[in-house]
């Protein structure tokens, strides 16, 4: 079987090609759901539901599912020396709203937009940050003190550069370095693709509550 082929591939050997295949195969699979499914926290603090491949009656596609409501990530085969997987929460909840756990990056070279050219900014669509992402990241964010986050989208002028925007006000006004680090925690809820940032809110309008 070729999805079998594919695990037994040693790690060193598995470039991006191969994690296209696996992410290809794996959605047709049939899992067995480890620890009663119960979630457990990995080295990185995020909770994670644990499937072994190979064994089980559970279709793969019916648990991203789940998870996707939950604001949970997955592992898979952790039973190994590596795992052959491990999915944030974002990419489960990008397949849920796209059929893609990875959408191929299309903006431009720039990690950020320059609000010096004054870019669109408006509410994010249910499409871009659907409605119970929005609120597992308000949970979140409330669990860590912060009570009232407001957010907005921004799109350059081009058109080819689109960020998740933080109020820097609603935020706490963190320093540089703990900016830096809270995007690091809020990109394990985002799709790989998504850029955020935190500006201040000045006289910017379309800003949002989460």
């Amino acid at each position: 079987m070729e999805f079998e082929k594919l695990l037994q591939l040693p790690e060193n050997s598995r470039d991006d090609q191969w994690e296209l295949k696996f992410l290809d195969s794996v959605v047709s699979m049939k899992v067995e759901v480890l620890e009663g499914g119960d979630p457990l926290h990995g080295p990185d603090g995020w909770p994670y539901l644990r499937v072994r491949t190979g064994q089980g009656e559970e279709p793969f596609i019916n648990i991203v599912r789940w998870l996707a409501g939950r604001g949970i990530g997955m592992v898979v085969n952790p039973h190994k020396m590596a795992p052959d997987y491990v999915f944030t929460y974002g990419m489960l909840w990008n397949f849920v709203e796209t059929g893609r756990f990875v959408t191929p990056w299309a903006g431009t070279d720039s990690t950020e937009i320059d609000f010096t050219e004054r870019p669109i900014i408006g509410a994010p669509t249910d499409q871009y940050l659907p409605p119970y992402v929005r609120d597992i990241l308000n949970h979140f964010l409330k669990d860590q003190g912060i009570q009232k986050p407001r957010i907005a989208v921004a799109t350059s002028r081009d058109f080819k550069q689109t960020d998740l925007v933080f109020s820097l006000e609603s935020m706490g006004a963190p320093d540089p370095k703990d900016q830096k680090a809270l995007a690091e925690v809020l990109s394990w809820f985002l799709p790989l693709h998504y850029s955020l940032t935190f500006i201040q809110e000045d006289n910017l309008s379309g800003w949002v509550d989460l």
